[in-house]
């Protein structure tokens, strides 16, 4: 490290821990010390085991004694001080481009990847130690993903911690649970806070997505066996949904199971905001289908019915694109809905999600395909920097294997459903024998597998 970004990283951080709050009597100077004397025996590792584990623990303990400003300078001392010695790289390197070609070259290797191995790894692997150390670890994440939208000097510790959470939390090491309405208290009030896509309104509302007739799943860590990871609620049905409203619906009749011939993954909620950019796996819904099949022998269809939480806000970067999928036609039926031309309000407020639009049905009927056909592209065609999907739901579900099956029109007409999606949602279809092979294609190339139907839309 270059001692211009060190003595960068000392002011700001000194600055940072005089402005912060709630440090108890401690002088700024004297816990700054403090901090960097215990980081640094972290970094040393030295001792044996019963050491480590007290250094972590108390670490730990001081890191969760600050406050936000305390926290932020504590990791920007782990970020900046604590990562590979630029000096020793270069040593490293010249002698291992000496020694390719020589006997040596395999142990000169070893001794550049030690190199480049910075502290950093050192200090957050020592929490593995404590009882309580992963969790902690997830939180920290969750910490310094927040403040990296301020502070991208933070960027490489953020990696570092991402690709160490990555090998954490392969989907491998995960345990699926079957959660019913007999499971402890503690999980059931966390699939209540955690519930990220449909909210649930009560406990009958709960009561209900763990019936006969639904299925909640949640995966675990073996390292924090009452923190779930992710939960799965599903629908069993005789076809494929269409309607969340009714899908949710407290008052519908008790389906009968043993006759279910579909099972709709409704919602999926993933819990800790410090496994943000983690993959479980591609093939996490996969162990979720292997266990419905083995319970109900019947079930021959596995499909989601899923929001497209980017849509609305993709359409409103991309208007002109929207504007060019209405046809003479489309433009025809809105006149004759009352709507003139694209800048009328109302089809404003129909492609900002505003009012009560889908309540008119000529209107909703004439916005019906060329929405639709907008929808149909947004998941076909539009794509992050990263060359893969820009909707985050169709980027887990395609990476997962899953087929884009079906789009259903005005399927979540709550204000969050119209808002994000003009109330449009899509059922991706979970096909057992296809899963692997659509995995390994759209890992490879980017390859979406979709239903003749919705390509047409598409094009």
């Amino acid at each position: 490290m270059t001692s211009g970004l060190v003595a960068r990283s000392l002011s700001m951080v000194k600055a940072i821990v005089a402005n912060a709050t709630g440090l108890g009597q401690e002088a700024p100077e004297k816990l700054l010390a403090r901090l960097r004397q215990e980081l640094q025996e972290c970094a040393e590792a030295l001792g044996g085991e019963v050491s480590t584990r007290q250094r972590a623990a108390r670490l730990a303990q001081s890191y969760l004694g600050l406050d936000d400003a305390g926290r932020h300078a504590f990791l920007r001392m782990i970020a900046l001080e604590f990562g590979p010695d630029p000096a020793r790289i270069a040593r490293a390197h010249e002698a291992y481009q000496e020694a390719v070609g020589t006997p040596a070259q395999w142990e000169s290797e070893a001794q550049l990847r030690t190199a480049m191995r910075s502290s950093r790894i050192r200090i957050l692997t020592q929490f593995n130690a404590i009882p309580q150390g992963v969790k902690f670890l997830v939180d920290l994440r969750a910490d310094l993903l927040r403040f990296l939208r301020e502070d991208e000097e933070l960027r490489a510790l953020d990696r570092e911690l991402e690709a160490r959470l990555t090998a954490w939390f392969d989907v491998g090491f995960l345990e699926l649970v079957r959660l019913n309405w007999s499971s402890p208290a503690a999980l059931l009030e966390k699939i209540v806070e955690y519930e990220a896509v449909h909210e649930i309104s009560s406990w009958k509302d709960l009561k209900n997505r763990l019936d006969s007739d639904r299925r909640c799943y949640a995966f675990f860590h073996p390292r924090m066996p009452m923190e779930p990871l992710i939960f799965v609620e599903v629908a069993l049905l005789e076809g494929l949904a269409d309607n969340v409203q009714t899908l949710l619906d407290v008052g519908a009749p008790l389906a009968d199971s043993t006759r279910a011939t579909t099972a709709i993954f409704y919602s999926i909620s993933n819990t800790q905001a410090g496994l943000r950019g983690v993959s479980f796996g591609n093939f996490l819904l996969k162990r979720v289908v292997d266990d419905l099949k083995r319970d109900f022998p019947k079930l021959k269809t596995f499909a989601t019915l899923s929001p497209m939480p980017g849509l609305a806000r993709w359409a409103a970067r991309n208007r002109e694109t929207v504007l060019a999928q209405f046809a003479a036609g489309d433009w025809k039926r809105l006149a004759e809905a009352g709507i003139v031309g694209a800048e009328d309000e109302r089809l404003e407020a129909a492609l900002t999600g505003a009012g009560s639009w889908h309540t008119d049905a000529a209107l909703a009927k004439a916005l019906r395909e060329p929405l639709l056909r907008a929808a149909a592209g947004y998941l076909l065609q539009a794509r992050h920097e990263d060359g893969g999907p820009v909707d985050p739901v169709a980027r887990f579900h395609l990476g997962n294997g899953a087929r884009i099956e079906r789009l259903n029109w005005l399927a979540d007409t709550s204000d969050k459903g119209l808002n994000q999606s003009w109330g449009i949602m899509v059922n991706y279809l979970y096909d057992p024998d296809r899963i692997e092979d659509n995995v390994e294609a759209f890992a490879r190339n980017g390859q979406v597998d979709a239903a003749s139907a919705v390509r047409r839309l598409a094009s």
